[in-house]
This record gives C-alpha cells, structure tokens and sequence, in this order.
C-alpha cells in the first residue's frame, strides 16, 4: 500500500518534538498529510525550526510550549492545539527525561521528575485530548516506550520504571477505548542514532544490535505513521519493538 498523504485532513499532536525521533514524528506525520501540533518543554527555537520546516514543506504546523507534567498546561496545550486546527485525531506521547543515576544516590526529586513527564505526561495529555479524541472517525494514540522497559538498565530505574509503565497504560488504554474507536499502541525504539546532551548511555557502549548498525530516527517515526494511518485500525494494544534485534518479543 502507497502511504501517500494517508492523514490528510488529520490533525496531529507530537509531545517532546523539538529534536530527534519527536522531530521526525513530526515531520513524518505531515509529509502524511496531517497538521502537527509540535509541542516543546523549553526548547522555544527548536520547537519553531520544526513548525517552519513543516510549513516550508507546504503543510501546516503550529509549536507550542507545555509543561507536561502540570494539568493545566497540558489543558492549555489541548485547547490550543484545536483552537489552532479545529479538531484532533492523533496524539504521540514522545515527551521524556532520561537520566543515568546509581539507584542508591538516586534522590526522590529525580525519580519524581522522570516519572512525572515519561508516565504523568502521557496521562494528563491523553486525558486531556480524550474528548476530541473521541470525536475523530480514526483516532490513534502512540505512546513512545523504550528498550530498557523490557531488558533492564543499571542506573536508570526512573526511566526503566515509567517507560514499562507505558506498555501497561496502553493496553489498559486498548482495552477502555476500543468501544470509542480509538487505537492506542506503544513504539519501543532501541539503540537509535540521535543527538544527546550528554554521552551515550552506558547500556548502549560498545554494543550494536544483531542487524550490525543502529537504528535512525525516520524508522521509528515510518512505525508510528503507519500506527496513526488508516491501514493501522486492526492494530490496538501493542507494543512493537524498533530495535534491530536487540530484543526479541
């Protein structure tokens, strides 16, 4: 099947797009032809350079900042996110904090801190978006897991804890929104080649997946266009692995 402008007429929100995989959610999604919503923390300049590329590409895309973990921002987030394009039928739940510390030292701020974005994120948003959610003919909610969910990592329990808790919230999401029509599933990406601000995660050094090379960033966000698509309806509470056989569900 051609993927050839299948979202047209959709409207898209990408939580956490500024950079990397977000990033080509984003743009992936309006070469699909939907209208994206590429929401930031902080990151104002990176937010915009994605909103103009997408709009320099001839589709329509708007940035805006949000907390994700404060309720009412996420309201405002939503509510500007309609008010901008009249309608929503994709959320993407990418926002993340992702940290390496021993458990031992690890403080209850920075536990709380990378749970409340990753997991408290992806609750406040799609709670927020629900209503509108239900108003579309094909909703779909992508949650953005991660490999350390399902293998384990030294020094990231936070990150571990909240991105397994994704995979959970999916399907218990599967389950409660299959009546309104909407697919909720989870994309787990592995070693991907992105740009960190710190070095590469100790779970990752020296390591390469079974298919020889890291993953980029535009097969991870291939897999959640199609989730979003409408050749994707039959596909609900999943969590599929991007990860050149790192793992093997």
């Amino acid at each position: 099947m051609e993927l050839t402008r299948e979202l047209e007429g959709r409207v898209a929100l990408v939580t956490g797009a500024a950079r990397n995989i977000g990033r080509l959610m984003a743009l992936d999604l309006a070469n699909a032809g939907a209208a994206v919503v590429v929401h930031a923390r902080r990151s104002k300049a990176e937010a915009d350079a994605v909103a103009d590329e997408i709009t320099a590409g001839g589709g329509k895309a708007k940035a805006i900042l949000a907390d994700v973990t404060d309720p009412q921002s996420v309201k405002a987030l939503v509510q500007a996110s309609v008010e901008q394009f009249g309608r929503l039928d994709i959320l993407v739940n990418s926002a993340a904090v992702r940290r390496e510390t021993a458990f031992e030292t690890m403080g209850l701020a920075e536990w709380r801190e990378v749970v409340s974005t990753i997991l408290d994120g992806a609750f406040l948003t799609t709670q927020a978006a629900l209503t509108h959610l239900k108003g579309s003919d094909q909703a779909a909610i992508v949650n953005i897991g991660g490999l350390s969910a399902h293998t384990g990592a030294a020094g990231r329990a936070h990150v571990v804890a909240a991105k397994a808790g994704l995979s959970g919230l999916t399907r218990a999401l599967a389950h409660e929104l299959a009546g309104d029509g909407i697919t909720v599933n989870c994309v787990s990406p592995g070693m991907i080649d992105t740009v960190r601000d710190g070095p590469e995660p100790s779970h990752h050094a020296g390591r390469l997946p079974p298919v020889g090379r890291m993953g980029t960033p535009q097969e991870v966000a291939s897999l959640v266009r199609y989730l979003c698509g409408p050749a994707a309806r039959y596909i609900t509470g999943q969590t599929i692995h991007v990860n050149g056989g790192t793992f093997m569900a």
